[in-house]
């Protein structure tokens, strides 16, 4: 399977995802948190760093309930704010 080029929205709300979850996750370790939500450190560290920019929704509602974020938050606050409103509506559906 070939997989679609990622826009530069897609990649900016990646990297948003991953500073909103390093913030949230504070001193606690990579470790414990990606534990947590189970998942591998490796998984973990792809997310806050931008190299997985477009994590499973099970994926970041684990790591939101883990770390005490309610989804609502993680989309308001992951979403860049000159998005298009008809993305933002795409991406939360």
């Amino acid at each position: 399977m070939v997989r679609t080029p990622l826009t530069p929205w897609e990649r900016e709300r990646g990297e948003r995802l991953g500073a909103l979850l390093r913030a949230a996750r504070g001193e606690r370790s990579m470790v414990d948190v990606a534990a947590g939500a189970g998942l591998s450190a490796e998984t973990l560290r792809k997310i806050e760093t931008g190299r997985a920019p477009t994590p499973a929704f099970f994926t970041v509602a684990a790591l939101a309930g883990t770390l005490g974020l309610s989804l609502d938050e993680v989309a308001a606050l992951a979403t860049p704010p000159e998005a298009e409103p008809e993305a933002v509506a795409d991406a939360a559906a």
